[in-house]
């Protein structure tokens, strides 16, 4: 008897040949961009250094595209970005010490948000590892325990042998749903040192489906049919899955409203008669929440920003679908159900019964009405203009990316995203600088599409220098920042908690000049100029900046009481 595992493919007489006789010149460099393109990576991002010149030498001999940026933490965001919008994992190359430790920030948005991230560093000369203290430059104790709080998996390689399998195995550990940054290391002497062994042909790192049980989805689709007040949370899970169709056909099935988090926008139409939009943060929305009978979460765990600031308190029935099984019930006791959020509504769709509720639009009108209504009492025109703007200069099928300024909070809350995985920010960790970085891996993702970036002129100072990397590579980014003299959250923040604000205002550069100092064009825009300036530096080829002088405010919370 023959079974499955038993059969192993048989090399054809060309690979033979070429494994017998593998060209010369080739270093453990080699064995790593071969792994990469044997796994169907086309494009890296990185940043060399002197422990990884043996990778970035072998760049040279693959057909792998390099996009370099100036910061190793902005290489992270472009490669987060690039992980998110095409749902491959995004190969980022670092060097040892101060190189790989300037990633962190990065692979911790990636985590957050669940990105697909494939750090491979240079590490020391292999007789420094093990935590002896050796001297090396860059060396660290134990450069791995940096990254192991942070990432998925850590992966250290001591041989050239070992390379294409620890690879591959980070490349099925980033892609295996929840999906999410991974590292591997690899010493500057295995790096460096010529290697006979054979071409990487070929690397199988098929990702594992996580798969709900069925006892748990029929039980799932027994309260959901028969529920008389269900209700839908649609968060980031269901983009990373692609699973916004078999949403929208289960909330239509069970004539159930929903709403997505900020790291789900998109993920459900906006203008759908069941549509609650995004409107999270606030009391409205949470109490309409609460009331649901059986509230079905799907791809969130009901963090901070989710929860309206952990105010939410649901009084029915919760049933949540979580791919990362440290998220399930860690907010609210639920019918836990640990899964990919496209084979979990997947197993529902086929299972629910179909049940008829006519007042749910009218009720999802209601809750909008009131929403409208506490944002229009508070004379945020300015703000609401400025967002309205931006939706009309944007094509409806550009990605943007938004770094963590008032803009960005506003747009969590009221922006249209007009489709699934194309508005991208860093809730996830919250940390600045990551909108124009990560516009440069979406524009690498896809340069037949233009792509925004929005930031305001504190988180625009954090990778100013990407312009170079923006002309360099004539990607069309056009960035957007929003210029009020500070790190204006901060500054409202700490005039509402202490009176004065203390440490918030900046010295800034004039960043149409400093734009166009690195060939890039720019232009200095009004809130009644800004469509039509956006508009046009959006249709306009590679990279532009539009800077917008203005003081925007938030629109108050409502989870204080």
């Amino acid at each position: 008897m023959t079974h499955d595992h038993d059969l192993v493919l048989r090399p054809t007489a060309a690979q033979i040949s070429t494994a017998l006789n593998p060209p010369p010149g080739r270093n453990g460099g080699d064995l790593v961009v071969e792994t990469l393109a044997g796994l169907g990576a086309t494009t890296v991002f990185g940043l060399p250094g002197q422990h990884a010149l043996g990778m970035f030498d072998a760049l040279r001999r693959s057909a792998l595209r390099y996009v370099g940026l100036r910061v190793e933490n902005n290489a992270g965001f472009a490669a987060d970005a690039y992980g998110r919008i095409t749902g491959e994992a995004a190969p980022l190359l670092l060097s040892t010490g101060p190189g790989a430790l300037t990633s962190l920030a990065a692979l911790q948005e990636a985590a957050a948000a669940s990105a697909p991230v494939l750090a491979i560093s240079s590490q020391i000369p292999t007789p420094g590892l093990g935590g002896g203290r050796h001297g090396y430059l860059h060396e660290l104790p134990d450069q791995a325990a940096s990254f192991r709080g942070v990432v998925k998996s850590v992966h250290t390689v001591r041989t050239q042998s070992q390379i294409p399998s620890a690879i591959a195995a980070a490349w099925q550990s980033a892609l295996t749903a929840p999906h999410g940054p991974v590292w591997v290391e690899i010493p500057q002497d295995v790096l460096l040192a010529e290697t006979s062994l054979p071409v990487v042909t070929a690397m199988d790192a098929t990702p594992d489906d996580l798969v709900p049980r069925p006892e748990l989805t029929a039980v799932a689709a027994d309260l959901l049919s028969r529920a008389a007040r269900p209700a839908i949370i649609a968060g980031g899970g269901v983009v990373r899955s692609d699973a916004s169709g078999k949403l929208k056909a289960l909330a239509e099935k069970l004539d159930a409203p929903v709403v997505t988090t900020f790291g789900g926008k998109g993920a459900f139409p906006w203008n759908h008669p069941l549509s609650l939009q995004s409107w999270l943060e606030d009391r409205h929305t949470t109490d309409f929440l609460e009331d649901a009978d059986v509230l079905l979460v799907v791809g969130s765990g009901l963090g901070e920003l989710s929860s309206n600031y952990h105010t939410f308190k649901p009084r029915g029935r919760v049933v949540q679908i979580e791919a990362d099984l440290g998220k399930l019930e860690s907010n609210h006791p639920a019918l836990g159900i640990h899964a990919d959020a496209r084979l979990a509504l997947q197993a529902l769709l086929e299972t629910v019964e179909e049940r008829t509720d006519e007042s749910a639009p009218q009720r999802v009108r209601e809750v909008l009405s009131q929403v409208t209504a506490r944002i229009a009492a508070q004379e945020l025109t300015l703000e609401q203009n400025v967002l309205a703007s931006v939706r009309r200069a944007l094509p409806a099928d550009s990605p943007s990316c938004w770094d963590m300024t008032i803009l960005a909070y506003w747009a969590w809350s009221a922006f249209d995203a007009q489709g699934p995985n194309t508005m991208h920010s860093a809730q996830g960790a919250g940390g600045l600088g990551y909108g124009f970085p990560a516009a440069l891996g979406a524009a690498a993702a896809d340069p037949g599409r233009p792509v925004l970036a929005v930031s305001g002129d504190g988180g625009a100072l954090y990778s100013i220098a990407e312009l170079a990397t923006a002309r360099q590579y004539n990607l069309p980014v056009t960035w957007l920042i929003v210029d009020d003299g500070g790190y204006g959250i901060l500054r409202e923040y700490m005039t509402d908690a202490f009176g004065e604000a203390t440490a918030t205002e900046l010295t800034r550069p004039d960043y149409v000049a400093l734009a166009e100092s690195f060939g890039v064009p720019g232009v200095r825009t009004t809130p009644e100029t800004l469509a039509e300036d956006l508009a046009k530096a959006l249709a306009s080829p590679g990279p532009s900046v539009v800077v917008l002088p203005a003081v925007l405010r938030m629109f108050a919370p409502t989870h204080l009481g």
